[in-house]
């Protein structure tokens, strides 16, 4: 009952349930048209604008399956025809991590199931779990009659939840039976002791579900094997095999009549022949295994972090009363008999009965399916776990936890799915396609160049014998001669398509997450993360986001006396503090505990209201005296359209005094009179200038002003019956003034340096409060979102009410220029994110109230409060931030950046060694009939580049220097022109080099044969290949920047896998010669490819020298094709 406490946000009547990505759950929206079409309008990089021609709309191709710039809220159609689409090796891995569709299906029939067999299911799952001994409560099945520590069952209450039995209950004695056979306390809860705790679950179970288990290591293992070509390779690996052992076996039988006049030295040789039959088969066999280890350990990582997050989701904090006090638990704590306070917002924990509720309806869509609003009463008193409050607050009594409720049931029956579609993920499906496709093509072309020579007779060993003769060769050798020739070419498939090239972004993604975590940040959506990096404003709130929300009565007006110190009580008459003190304890949502010990007092509740009854504490007031002397007859929850609460009250003598709280302001406008500081009744209407001005000279301080007023009411004009009481609306008009405090809540330290990093990364950060447009401003310049006074003008700040008022099209005009909206609703606020999204910006949204849900909803990125924050608010928002604290959004926006950043680093290097890779194998294909680099040598290469390049070059951490550009566009080609620059200068200089090794090799490195020469030249050729990428890894952690090694020590990860990459090579040039088919090398050797490999340092430097254009390539390419076929059409 504050003037912005959006926690109390009074709900609409009618609520929507709509399904978000990877929630588990539905969410209760306010019925508001979601514009689901937004046109997206580029930011460029370096802020400059294209020409005409350039146009967006102008490029974007309506076929293309994989232009989705917002991957939020698409429908499913969009989602099915982009992976239709991707040319995919492995499908099981490379969607992993999206949302699978069919499982969404599937759980809305769930849902209808459990409601129509609830009880069999709870049977089957109790067997289970009692066979699997997973819960730490006893899971045998209670009989009817009751349990010896208390009065009624388990089973029971599972009925009397089940079947919402109002008789039942009433056979009890109401909830206040109910509550007494469960030894607990309508008013003060359960004892809450261990002991207690653990009788409580020992007798009615545990608020927790037994969750499905994640996918083992062996089923990652499973997934990885599953890549075609891999497979190819495997089958190819086991026929060269076969055909390997054959031929020495058959060699060793011809000489099998010699033996005799052999030494057994001489047959132990002939034995090491048999040995050797297996080496090229097996060595293409271990290198896939390598493969599919590596790819299971890190997909197996990444599916344990996603876990860790998912729990995190799940642990809701709330508040629960126990022995009198207020105290904060986790959801999975809650007990039967637990006492838990209502408000809206609020998810239902578990299943239980009305103890008392003003104006309480319940959203109960999440269960039944139906986005009907149900007011709850002592005529319909259930609660169902799972459902969300939409209106009003109250206290109900648990009667049912975990799986002994139909949501625990449901929870138990689906597992999280946690797969979502990101727009990096979409695009870079589309990258990898095309490549793949080109790769693929290659891949035909080398085997279709490599079979003609081998059968024409062009195709040479190494001792320079012709490989394939008519009429002479062996089916047998013709057969093994032409699987090496496939698994080339499969190999070149596998370098070629970057499978792993959108499994960058879950790697990134899921790195990203974990580092947030501990940035205060926990996603909900993945593609949040990305979508941050594209921000360009923000829509903060002000109270506890820019402020601190540690509130406290620091001015005070009674009458017209200004009290110094503001708790001074000396200076009141008894009559006015004793309707002041009456005034703040009825009309409340917060309590006062005071311990019998005699320790300090404690308050809870939202901070505003923990301020004002704190105040009230130093006045003298007595808050269960209060409270248990009056009955409440009819409250008006606080409402952030009308910015006040109210609350009728009988007083034991039957008098009934009505009381509002609320923004001093519009409060002050209801009001007629004011009760001087003597107790003497005054007409306002002289003085309403005086109160007017002390409101503004607080407001122009950074105070927010709340005002309490009272009137007196006759009881018989209150309507009896309880229906007609529900539709009564509290007299709101010619009230008595009470007092007006002013509030302080200082500004969080630190705020106005990243109110600063944000305008510096060219985020615009916008302020929508709904306090008083002076408190607004006054805050607002004490954290830098306004620059001066002389920036305080409409429409830079303005009311939300006349912002209400414009026409769509004046909204989108002046939504550009608004930097402060005070008064605000959060339909202003859906207002101004819609006109912002319509005007092209990418809008984060922060919102911890219910009625911030559609808001939140609508918003590129929508970032909720993790302290003051409804379940509501949470489960419409993208991100939750755990200490309310912008500081920790500018940090989200780091991240975002960061993830984009790094993503584009990963590209350029995986396309730099797929270019020099095909090149070098095409060309010397064509000209020579061999590769340099077999199958084996390429696995490793793609070893280095997909897996272990994307784990070093993906978590490269945030750095300043990101904060320093503008927000990447949508639109914003992946492949940036800088990029090209390097990729091609850092490919030209390896595919001439190894070309040259390639065609000069033999004559520079002569040795005593012409098989050895060849062998040390492929050797040299491989090993000169890797040193180019473990220094081209360095080159890509900053595509701009000329110093490569800057931050390099503080990501261990990345040098680590620099370092075991570079030994690794050691040990495979220098032990496994046999399985890579290569030759030790001499230490001038050694150096002459760490030397090549290390000129890419300086070639990178001298290559950032070349300028680019700013048009991106892709944008001139589009163009001049579009010119193209616009000239043929015509």
């Amino acid at each position: 009952m504050t003037s912005n406490n959006n926690n109390n946000n009074n709900s609409s009547s009618n609520m929507t349930s709509t399904s978000r990505g990877s929630s588990s759950s539905s969410n209760g929206l306010l019925p508001v048209t979601i514009t689901s079409n937004h046109p997206d309008v580029d930011v460029s990089t370096n802020g400059d604008h294209y020409d005409d021609d350039d146009d967006d709309d102008l490029l974007v191709d309506p076929n293309d399956p994989f232009d989705i710039t917002q991957t939020k809220n698409a429908p499913p159609e969009t989602l099915k025809r982009w992976r239709q689409a991707a040319f995919v090796l492995n499908a099981s891995r490379r969607f992993r991590y999206t949302l699978d569709l069919k499982k969404e299906e599937e759980k809305e029939q769930k849902k209808s199931m459990i409601r129509a067999h609830a009880q069999v299911i709870r049977a089957a799952l109790l067997f289970r779990l009692a066979g699997e001994r997973e819960l730490v409560t006893s899971t045998t099945v209670s009989s009817s009659t009751h349990d010896g520590d208390y009065e009624v069952g388990l089973e029971q209450l599972v009925s009397l939840s089940k079947n919402q039995n109002i008789s039942a209950l009433q056979q009890y004695g109401g909830v206040k039976g109910l509550s007494k056979s469960l030894k607990s306390d309508p008013d003060k809860g359960i004892n809450g002791d261990d002991v207690d705790l653990l009788k409580r679950k020992n007798a009615f179970g545990t608020n927790t579900y037994p969750r499905k288990k994640g996918r083992s290591f062996w089923r990652f293992l499973w997934e990885a094997w599953q890549d075609l070509t891999l497979i190819i390779l495997i089958i190819a690996a086991a026929v060269s095999l076969v055909l390997g052992i054959k031929t020495e076996l058959k060699e060793l039988w011809k000489t099998q009549s010699y033996c005799l006049r052999r030494t057994l030295f001489t047959k132990l040789e002939q034995l090491e022949g048999l040995e050797e039959g297996w080496y090229d088969g097996g060595s293409i066999a271990f290198a896939v295994l390598l493969v599919i280890v590596v790819t299971a350990v890190s997909d197996y990582r990444q599916s344990l972090q996603f876990q860790n997050l998912n729990s995190e989701k799940q642990n809701i904090q709330l508040e629960a009363i126990r022995g009198g006090r207020t105290i904060k638990i986790s959801i999975f704590d809650i007990v039967v008999g637990d006492v838990v306070p209502l408000k809206i917002g609020d998810q239902v924990p578990a299943d239980g009965v009305l103890i008392t509720g003003h104006s309480l309806a319940i959203d109960e869509s999440s269960m039944t399916g139906e986005s009907k609003i149900v007011h709850k009463d002592h005529k319909a008193p259930f609660f169902m776990s799972g459902c969300k409050v939409a209106d009003g607050f109250g206290a109900m009594l648990v009667t049912g936890v975990g799986i002994n409720t139909e949501w625990g049931l449901l929870m138990a029956s689906i597992s999280e799915d946690t797969g979502e579609e990101t727009p990096l993920q979409v695009r870079l499906n589309g990258v990898a396609t095309f490549i793949g496709i080109v790769g693929l093509s290659v891949a035909v072309l080398v085997l279709a160049v490599l079979l003609g020579r081998y059968f024409s007779g062009h195709t040479k060993d190494l001792d320079g014998n012709v490989q394939f003769i008519a009429g002479k060769t062996s089916i047998s050798d013709a057969v093994d001669g032409v699987i090496k020739i496939f698994t080339i070419a499969v190999t070149i498939v596998v370098v070629a398509v970057p499978e792993g090239l959108p499994l960058a972004v879950t790697l990134t993604l899921a790195f990203s997450m974990r580092k947030m975590m501990a940035d205060k940040a926990l996603v909900r959506r993945l593609s949040a993360c990305e979508t941050m990096g594209s921000a360009t404003t923000i829509c903060s709130d002000k109270t506890g986001t820019l402020t601190l929300n540690q509130m406290t009565v620091v001015e005070t007006y009674v009458g017209r006396k200004k009290l110094n110190p503001p708790d001074d009580k000396s200076k009141l008459h008894p009559e006015v503090l004793s309707l002041i003190n009456e005034g703040i304890a009825e009309n409340t949502t917060g309590n006062v505990f005071v311990p019998k010990d005699g320790g300090e007092t404690e308050v809870s509740g939202s901070p505003t209201e923990k301020a004002i009854l704190s105040w009230a504490v130093k006045l003298g007031v007595n808050f269960d005296h209060i409270r248990s002397s009056s009955t409440i007859l009819h409250v008006f929850p606080f409402n952030s359209e009308k910015k006040r609460g109210g609350v009728a009250v009988k007083l034991p003598d039957s008098a009934v005094h009505i009381h509002w709280k609320g923004a001093a302001e519009i409060v002050l406008g209801t009001c007629t009179q004011y009760l001087d500081s003597n107790g003497d009744l005054q007409s306002i209407e002289e003085e309403k200038v005086f109160f007017k001005k002390a409101i503004d000279d607080m407001a122009a301080r950074s105070l927010r002003c709340v005002a309490i007023a009272y009137r007196p009411y006759e009881l018989d004009k209150i309507p009896s019956n309880e229906e007609d009481l529900n539709k009564w609306s509290l007299p709101e008009h010619e009230l008595i003034l009470l007092a007006i405090v002013g509030i302080k809540d200082p500004c969080r330290p630190g705020v106005k340096d990243a109110v600063r990093l944000c305008t510096a990364a060219g985020v615009k950060v916008r302020m929508v409060t709904g306090d008083n447009l002076q408190t607004a401003k006054a805050i607002a310049l004490e954290c830098g979102i306004l620059f001066s006074d002389e920036d305080a003008i409409e429409p830079n700040i303005i009311e939300g009410k006349t912002f209400r008022q414009l026409s769509e099209k004046e909204r989108e005009q002046v939504a550009k220029k608004i930097t402060v909206m005070g008064r605000s609703s959060p339909n202003d606020k859906l207002l101004l994110v819609q006109a912002l999204r319509k005007g092209g910006e990418v809008v984060a949204v922060t919102g911890d109230g219910t009625n911030d849900a559609p808001a939140l909803h609508e918003a590129d990125i929508g970032l909720s409060m993790g302290i003051q924050g409804t379940e509501v608010a949470k489960e419409s928002s993208d991100i939750i931030i755990l200490d309310d604290n912008f500081a920790s959004v500018v940090k989200v926006v780091r991240w975002g950046r960061s993830v984009y950043a790094n993503i584009q680093k990963f590209i350029q290097f995986q396309l730099t060694v797929n270019v020099a890779a095909l090149v070098i194998n095409v060309v010397a294909a064509i000209s020579s009939g061999d590769v340099p680099l077999n199958a084996v040598q390429l696995l490793w290469v793609n070893l280095i580049m997909d897996t272990l390049g994307a784990l070093a070059l993906a978590t490269e951490p945030p750095t300043d220097r990101l904060m320093k550009r503008s927000p990447v566009g949508r639109r914003e080609p992946l492949i940036t022109n800088i990029m090209w620059r390097n990729l091609m200068v850092q490919a030209h200089y390896q595919v001439i080099v190894l070309l040259v090794l390639n065609f000069c090799g033999e004559s520079i490195l002569h040795q005593d044969s012409q098989t050895q020469t060849i062998q040390l030249k492929n050797t040299l050729i491989f090993n000169t290949f890797v040193m180019c990428q473990i220094f081209n890894e360095f080159n890509a952690r900053k595509p701009e920047e000329m110093n490569v090694f800057r931050g390099v020590t503080k990501n261990r990860l990345f040098v680590g896998i620099v370092g075991m990459t570079f030994v690794l090579q050691i040990i495979i040039i220098e032990f496994l010669g046999k399985f890579t088919s290569t030759v030790r090398l001499d230490w001038k050797l050694w150096l002459a490819s760490l030397c090549i490999g290390l000129f890419s340092w300086p070639l990178a430097i001298i290559g950032k020298f070349i300028p680019v254009p700013k048009t991106p390539l892709s944008r001139s390419f589009m163009k001049t094709f579009r010119r193209l076929k616009k000239s043929r059409t015509a």
